[in-house]
């Protein structure tokens, strides 16, 4: 395959960026994005020109960092992260638009890079419990309803890559923030800080410059791991319960 690629080139975060166009020649079909990208970069080398930065870790889709806009669409054209997105999703001869999350929250550190610490600040703020560290306690002890083990281990499967707030016409950050808190709110060991989790968290989602959430459903089309919309509903029932105690 023969494809003609527009990307995102922006040198750090205090400079301006623009466009480029690169043409990348013998891509395979069984490539994934990211070692297409792989293979540009190591053309640009070869020809003594910078490298084109994007961020990667695992290569399995369970990380969350590789995270890119392609051709408008978060993660691409498939439900799926971009590094198990393949090539085969694209015909001989393409042009594809290449660029980093869309999100004032999340500033381009470099190219396609950006910092997307404003998720870790949220986490900090309520995405943890209170335990008792002192002694091993036996498994059974907290009993947890099945209902309540599956809903909060499917919502867990949230990966922070950050395509719902790409993907969200107002960049807001609800279906991650939500899916964080309705996994803890779920468990028994949750319970501590349910109320001034929710009321931290939104708190430091609005701090960061995250847009509000309006129902579009973006967020969750987007979602790699199907993180569903009625997290956001639960989000928001269990600010109300906790504004209503005066938190």
């Amino acid at each position: 395959m023969r494809l003609t690629l527009k990307i995102w080139r922006q040198p750090d975060s205090a400079s301006a960026g623009a466009m480029h166009a690169y043409d990348v020649d013998d891509v395979s079909p069984d490539m994934s994005f990211l070692e297409m990208l792989d293979v540009l970069n190591e053309q640009l080398n070869a020809q003594g020109e910078d490298p084109i930065a994007f961020d990667s870790d695992c290569r399995e889709g369970i990380c969350g960092m590789c995270g890119l806009m392609i051709n408008g669409e978060a993660h691409g054209p498939q439900v799926t992260t971009t590094c198990q997105l393949h090539m085969r999703s694209f015909e001989d001869g393409d042009e594809i638009t290449i660029e980093p999350w869309r999100s004032d929250a999340f500033p381009v550190l470099k190219d396609l890079c950006v910092d997307r610490s404003a998720f870790d600040r949220i986490i900090q703020q309520g995405g943890f419990i209170s335990v008792n560290t002192g002694s091993a306690p036996e498994a059974h002890s907290i009993q947890v309803p099945k209902d309540a083990a599956d809903r909060a281990f499917d919502v867990a499967t949230c990966i922070g890559c950050g395509a719902c707030v790409a993907a969200c016409p107002n960049g807001s950050a609800s279906l991650f923030m939500g899916a964080k808190i309705t996994h803890l709110g779920e468990l028994p060991q949750g319970q501590a800080e349910r109320d001034t989790r929710v009321v931290d968290m939104v708190g430091q989602h609005d701090h960061e410059g995250f847009g509000g959430c309006t129902n579009i459903g973006e967020c969750t089309a987007a979602c790699p791991k199907g993180i569903p919309l009625d997290v956001i509903s639960q989000m928001n029932k269990d600010l109300r319960h906790a504004m209503r105690k005066g938190l």
